[in-house]
C-alpha cells in the first residue's frame, strides 16, 4: 500500500509540474501590448482615416480624436512559409461626433514604402463602405 501511495504521489507531482499543451497554432496572444498602443501607429491611422472620410463618398465627416483599450488579438511571427511578421490589434476609437467605434488594425513589419518601416492597415467598424476588408472588418480580425 505504501508503494502505491508513493507511486500515486509521484505521478501527481509529475503531472502538476508539466507544462500545458494545446493544439493552437504557434503565436503569442496577450491582452496588453505596447506595440498596439504605440502613438506612431495611432497617428498613422488617424491621418489615413482623415483621408478616407474625405475621399470616399457618403461617409460622415468625422475624425478619430482618441484611442483606448488597444490590445493584440493575434500575432503571426515570420517563418519560412510567411516571411512577414504581422501583429493584429483591436481598439476603440473615439470619433469627433462623440461616438465610439471598434477599430481593427494590422501592423506588418518591414512592409513600409520601399520595404522601409512598417505598414499599417485598419478598418473602422461601419466605415468600410466598399468592403475592402470584407463584412465587419473580418480580414483584420
Amino acid at each position: 500500500m505504501a508503494r502505491f501511495l508513493a507511486l500515486a504521489a509521484g505521478l501527481t507531482a509529475s503531472f502538476l509540474s508539466m507544462q500545458a499543451m494545446a493544439a493552437d497554432p504557434v503565436g503569442v496572444y496577450g491582452a496588453v501590448d505596447d506595440v498596439c498602443a504605440d502613438a506612431r501607429v495611432h497617428s498613422t491611422i488617424q491621418k489615413r482615416f482623415r483621408y478616407q472620410v474625405t475621399h470616399v463618398p457618403n461617409l460622415p465627416d468625422v475624425d478619430i480624436v482618441d484611442f483606448y483599450g488597444s490590445y493584440q488579438t493575434r500575432y503571426s511571427p515570420s517563418s519560412y512559409d510567411s516571411p512577414i511578421e504581422r501583429r493584429y490589434c483591436r481598439a476603440t476609437a473615439r470619433l469627433s461626433d462623440g461616438r465610439d467605434r471598434t477599430i481593427w488594425y494590422l501592423i506588418e513589419y518591414g512592409q513600409g514604402f520601399a520595404g522601409l518601416g512598417n505598414n499599417v492597415e485598419f478598418c473602422v467598424s461601419g466605415f468600410d463602405r466598399w468592403n475592402v476588408y470584407d463584412g465587419h472588418c473580418r480580414v483584420l480580425r
